[in-house]
């Protein structure tokens, strides 16, 4: 493969991880039960640690990091812990086909840092999945239990992403 096609398959990668992210944002702004939407806060941030390496892979190509993507917004069906329940699943999905559909191109690279820095991050997604298959189960474990006698106060603020 050459230099320029290294580059553009992290370009690609890229703007797919970008359009997931923002996804996930979308889907975080949506999802209220507090475990749920925390397990989203804690995806974004893997999201945005992720673009950081390949941002940093990019430049050091020489190359110019995409900006702006597309991204579909998160399904809007029902109402309550259905329309949550449709985003969630929305994300099993797409996760799924984004792991499908880089797992191959990934096994392919030549270049063995960057190829062993988008297997991380494959498997990374793969996590993000099991995250998002437990919510569907309504597991309150996500990402750990809570110690006994401590409550969520009922879900998250109605509004988010304060600064």
């Amino acid at each position: 493969m050459t230099s320029s096609g290294l580059v553009a398959q992290l370009q690609e990668f890229f703007r797919d991880k970008l359009a997931e992210r923002n996804r996930h944002v979308d889907g975080a702004e949506l999802v209220g039960a507090y475990e749920n939407n925390n397990a989203y806060q804690y995806i974004v941030n893997r999201d945005e640690t992720q673009l950081t390496w390949l941002r940093q892979a990019i430049e050091s190509l020489g190359a110019e990091v995409p900006s702006g993507v597309e991204t579909p917004p998160a399904p809007r069906e029902g109402k309550g812990d259905a329309a949550q329940r449709a985003v969630v699943a929305d994300d099993v999905r797409r996760t799924q086909a984004f792991y499908e559909k880089w797992k191959p191109r990934v096994a392919s690279l030549p270049h063995a840092r960057h190829r062993r820095m988008l297997e991380v991050v494959l498997g990374e997604a793969m996590e993000q999945k099991r995250f998002f298959e437990q919510m569907l189960e309504n597991r309150e474990d996500v990402l750990g239990r809570r110690q006994a006698h401590f409550s969520t106060g009922g879900g998250v603020l109605a509004t988010r992403w304060l600064e």
